[in-house]
């Protein structure tokens, strides 16, 4: 009995325990919710007086407006994890109403935000411009600019450096040119001991050269037996032109002057001869004519002296090539030795009586011109040619060596006509055929009645060509 009354005064004690909590967890639900209402009235006040957030913001998230909630808050929250903070592009209300706030202006959205936490970076803002690459921007506009500049100022230096290079090179020629002429053309010098005329002018006062470019000049020469006369070109470098001389620096090249003489008919006989540094004669034996049809190689005789092994000899016969090769031009130009001193500025020579052209009888030279201090250099190689104007005037073939010659021009004067021949039919073959390609034109042209017309009248000439003929006779 006592035990029965023990437990029913225990689970009494306890029902009165629980009621008081249950009494006591509703006034702290009723007080939730006045502090709830009156976040409601801050909110709202709030929602006036701060500035409405970007349109285009599509997070929403709900932040704690009530500044006593930090310190009204239990040590147990201090104890919670950090939440994270949030960006202030992102912060929105979910009470927003875009119908409201339209038409406000752009900036005043883009400027101000509604709410800033200490914790978020200005950088994380996407409507907020960024320090860094504006000034980047600005960086790199200077730049743009000076770049642009320095392709103008580029351009102008190279037209600057044209110009002068263009006056300067011009300059250059002009002097080297007349250095040539008062050393070789003027009074007591080679030209005007062995020829009465020197210029390209009439009269006493006639310039010895013409300039037909700006690297390109004239001397003309008359007055002298066996020869019509002599015109000599001055080919020089481009100096005038900048990439022309940038060029020769990377592949050099030298000043040169040819000589052209014209023999007269009578006094040049059957020869074909060349001479020329090695691998130029090999190139003259198959590029020239008259080399490549009347000439061939020639070896170094035995037994007399010839020309250094610099040098090679194309000729029509050995005959030829021994008497244009004597011991004279041995001796000044041509030989062992003196060859390293005289003949450093010699190209070639070429003299040939079947020089396609108009004139056939022709002396060719050609040297290297050195520079303008330096012209006594090439006056052995200039004196050779009054020598050897003299010496192929004068000059006749054996009988033997004439007749080889005589048949090697007869076969080539055949070989020459058939050529002419086997070209005039095949001009005849092809005015024929465009002829008859005309004709088939306007065959096509015409109109079926034509055609009609035409064919009855070839099929009457047909009929009517072959029948056969009858005679007539007269009755008596």
């Amino acid at each position: 009995m006592n035990r029965l009354v023990s437990l029913f005064s225990i689970a009494l004690i306890a029902f009165l325990c629980l009621h008081h909590r249950v009494l006591a967890s509703s006034s702290d639900f009723e007080g939730f919710d006045a502090e709830d209402d009156d976040v409601l009235d801050d909110s709202t006040e709030l929602h006036h007086s701060l500035r409405p957030p970007l349109l285009t913001q599509s997070e929403s998230t709900v932040l704690d407006l009530d500044p006593s909630s930090d310190s009204d808050s239990t040590p147990a929250s201090k104890s919670d994890p950090p939440t994270q903070t949030v960006k202030p592009s992102s912060i929105s209300f979910d009470y927003w109403d875009e119908d409201e706030f339209e038409g406000l202006p752009e900036d005043e959205k883009s400027t101000e935000s509604p709410v800033i936490s200490d914790d978020a970076s200005p950088a994380a803002d996407p409507q907020t411009p960024d320090l860094e690459s504006a000034s980047e921007t600005v960086d790199t506009d200077i730049p743009k600019k000076k770049q642009s500049y320095t392709v103008e100022i580029v351009c102008v230096s190279i037209l600057i450096g044209y110009a002068i290079n263009y006056f300067t090179g011009k300059r250059e020629n002009e002097n080297l040119a007349l250095a040539w002429a008062s050393k070789f053309g003027l009074k007591d010098t080679i030209f005007e001991k062995n020829f009465s005329f020197l210029g390209v002018g009439e009269g006493e006062d006639s310039p010895l050269l013409l300039k037909e470019a700006t690297n390109v000049f004239k001397f003309y020469a008359s007055g002298r037996r066996y020869c019509h006369g002599l015109l000599a070109t001055l080919e020089l470098k481009s100096r005038h032109d900048l990439i022309s001389r940038l060029f020769n620096y990377v592949v050099p090249c030298k000043d040169e002057i040819s000589f052209e003489v014209y023999m007269n008919d009578e006094a040049m006989d059957h020869i074909v001869f060349a001479m020329a540094r090695k691998k130029a004669a090999k190139t003259m034996h198959k590029e020239l004519r008259d080399l490549q049809r009347f000439g061939g190689m020639v070896p170094s005789p035995g037994g007399r002296k010839w020309v250094t092994e610099e040098l090679a000899v194309v000729s029509e016969s050995k005959e030829v090539a021994g008497d244009m090769i004597t011991d004279v031009v041995l001796d000044q130009v041509f030989g062992d030795k003196s060859f390293e001193k005289f003949g450093k500025y010699f190209i070639s020579m070429h003299f040939s009586d079947q020089h396609p052209g108009k004139h056939r009888k022709m002396l060719l030279f050609k040297f290297a011109l050195p520079d303008a201090k330096h012209m006594d250099d090439m006056v052995r190689l200039i004196a050779l040619i009054p020598y050897y104007i003299d010496l192929i005037g004068r000059y006749k073939l054996s009988s033997q060596a004439r007749n080889k010659t005589d048949g090697a021009r007869q076969k080539a004067a055949q070989e020459a006509y058939k050529e002419l021949e086997n070209v005039r039919q095949e001009a005849l073959q092809r005015k024929k055929a465009e002829k008859k390609k005309i004709l088939e034109e306007a065959q096509a042209k015409l109109s079926a009645e034509a055609l009609r017309k035409k064919e009855a009248k070839e099929r009457a000439r047909q009929m009517k060509k072959s029948m056969p003929k009858v005679k007539m006779s007269r009755g008596h």
